[in-house]
């Protein structure tokens, strides 16, 4: 107890013979009132940090604020942020598979929009309805599912396994 209240007096009086000494090195103006404040702040923690250890009382520093869970989820506006970047992911993909003359086709993307890290699980793509425009790279529906994955991994990490087609 008393080599921990010694310690403590000597650190007090050594954070004051540095803000002395920096206070004789600095020139007179707004930068040694800044330096003067920043010291004076250093000087006030270094008194009242070891209070609770010298005063024998533990103390938990994490509720400062009187909050025990600082962080909640809100799962509201999580589920509604998820599913608005999952509803612009789907018409993303979509308007890009329209521009590459694949017409009529629909893409429902599987994933669990109530995970703080939102990953998509699987890709559904309908072809039933599929019309080919003139301008479309390919006829064959292999060469169609090959692009359009090309198209889906354009804006999405996924592997082919997880995509899947109904024709």
């Amino acid at each position: 107890m008393i080599g921990d209240v010694s310690s403590w007096v000597l650190s007090i009086a050594g954070v004051i013979c540095i803000s002395v000494l920096i206070e004789l090195i600095m020139p007179d103006g707004q930068m040694n009132r800044y330096i003067k404040n920043i010291f004076s702040f250093i000087v006030v923690l270094v008194i009242i940090l070891p209070l609770p250890k010298l005063l024998q009382k533990e103390y938990n520093y994490e509720n400062i604020f009187g909050v025990e869970n600082s962080v909640k989820v809100d799962e509201e506006y999580l589920y509604q942020i998820n599913l608005d970047k999952l509803n612009l992911l789907k018409s993303n993909i979509e308007k890009e598979i329209y521009k590459n003359g694949y017409q009529n086709v629909s893409v429902y993307i599987n994933s669990n929009i109530f995970e703080s890290q939102m990953k998509v699980k699987s890709i559904s793509v309908d072809l039933e309805s599929l019309v080919i425009s003139k301008n479309a790279e390919h006829n064959d529906i292999t060469k169609i599912r090959k692009h359009i994955s090309k198209i889906i991994k354009n804006y999405i990490e996924i592997d082919d396994e997880v995509i899947y087609y109904n024709v």
